[in-house]
């Protein structure tokens, strides 16, 4: 008896050793064998990146009183456009082939962007117009990455961005604000954009859903066996960023405002994007806690001002988010990943802004022809059941 227990507690050692690890399970394996593991895993991670689209982003938008079945509205249908559009324009062959899962992914990270753009104009554009909004951002997404991911044009270089800190964090921010010019006026910057207690806790629960499902995002196309690494590199970040925005939160208002929780505290996901993969764990956290600092300060001193330099209002503060985190994770693989192009790093970042900033202008100017919605942050403009 007492042999046939330690029978059974070696060969659960060998089974954890073998199915636990998947760097020692994939090289046990032909090449077809692992690509099946390998899509199956892509295919979970996609579920993953959609409760973050969804319900993560959706909910991370409700902090306005009244505007709740709208933004929940909006997500829905900026995703709906999103993905079909993506994966119709990739079917032009333009990129290299892609599996069917891999290309759904990246239609996935290209919705993530769209709605980090539709932050910087949420409440002041009506339902449909989202919808052009995301008919105009998509194509010029998919542009960007053409040049900067895939450097078809050869002017870029190499550049890393593994969990889109540039192409879909900063991109979306920038093509936001850019929007926001044309759909913002003097009347607007007057009203404020109310929240209450609900709400709040609301936004807190999508931020937290996003917070947990962040590294299956920044790992979705990352070799197998650098998965481990990666996830416990975005979690570290996430940690940081967290701890950061809550001590610099009460050292600058008094008190911790939880509008500052619900957003800052995500900054270390969007940084470490650029070298989830790469960095150490040390790294990480250090990554991740400059961000909290970065996006937190972004939110207490800087969004008022940079509002009344640009004359827009940034409903979400996407550019505090998503767009300065977002710089920073790229400029920080200058320092982490050894070998690196600092050059094509530097063209990945610029021309990642100058396409932003260009074709937000761009898209801002089209979509103020469709007119204005007359209650701005309310339902009632849109919805028959909204009081």
């Amino acid at each position: 008896m007492k042999n046939r227990k330690l029978f059974y507690r070696f060969f659960s050692v060998i089974l954890l050793i073998l199915f636990g690890s998947p760097a020692l399970f994939a090289q046990s394996m032909d090449g077809s064998q692992i690509s099946n593991i390998l899509q199956i895993q892509q295919y979970e991670r996609a579920i993953h990146i959609m409760a973050m689209l969804l319900i993560g982003f959706g909910f991370l938008m409700v902090f306005v009183k009244k505007y709740g079945r709208s933004a929940l509205t909006a997500t829905f249908l900026l995703v709906s456009v999103a993905l079909p559009l993506y994966i119709s324009l990739k079917g032009l062959a333009i990129f290299e082939s892609r599996s069917e899962i891999e290309q759904l992914i990246l239609a996935e990270f290209g919705a993530a962007s769209l709605l980090i753009a539709a932050g910087a104009v949420l409440g002041r554009i009506k339902i449909y117009q989202y919808l052009i909004l995301g008919l105009i951002f998509i194509p010029f997404y998919i542009l960007n990455e053409l040049v900067v991911v895939n450097d078809y044009f050869h002017f870029v270089g190499k550049v890393y961005d593994t969990g889109g800190s540039i192409v879909i964090h900063s991109f979306g921010a920038l093509f936001g604000i850019a929007a926001a010019i044309s759909l913002t006026s003097k009347k607007d910057m007057e009203i404020p954009i109310e929240s209450d207690a609900t709400t709040d806790k609301y936004s807190v629960l999508g931020s937290m859903v996003l917070w947990v499902f962040w590294p299956s995002f920044c790992a979705a196309l990352v070799p197998i066996e650098a998965i481990p690494h990666t996830v416990v590199n975005v979690f570290l970040a996430l940690c940081g960023s967290t701890l950061a925005t809550y001590f610099v939160s009460v050292k600058l208002r008094g008190k911790v405002l939880i509008a500052d929780i619900a957003n800052a505290a995500l900054a270390g996901g969007v940084a470490i994007g650029a070298t989830c993969d790469f960095a150490t764990h040390p790294q990480a956290i250090i990554i991740g806690l400059i961000a909290g600092v970065i996006s937190t300060v972004g939110f207490a001193v800087l969004q008022s001002k940079q509002q009344n330099f640009h004359k827009i209002v940034d409903t979400c503060g996407v550019s505090n988010l998503h767009g300065l985190p977002g710089i920073f994770g790229g400029l920080c693989a200058i320092v982490v990943i050894q070998g690196i192009d600092a050059g094509s790093q530097l063209k990945g970042i610029a021309v990642t802004v100058a396409i932003a900033v260009i074709s937000g202008l761009i898209s801002g100017k089209i979509i103020s022809y469709f007119g204005k919605t007359k209650e701005l942050y309310n339902d009632v403009a849109e919805f028959k059941d909204a009081a």
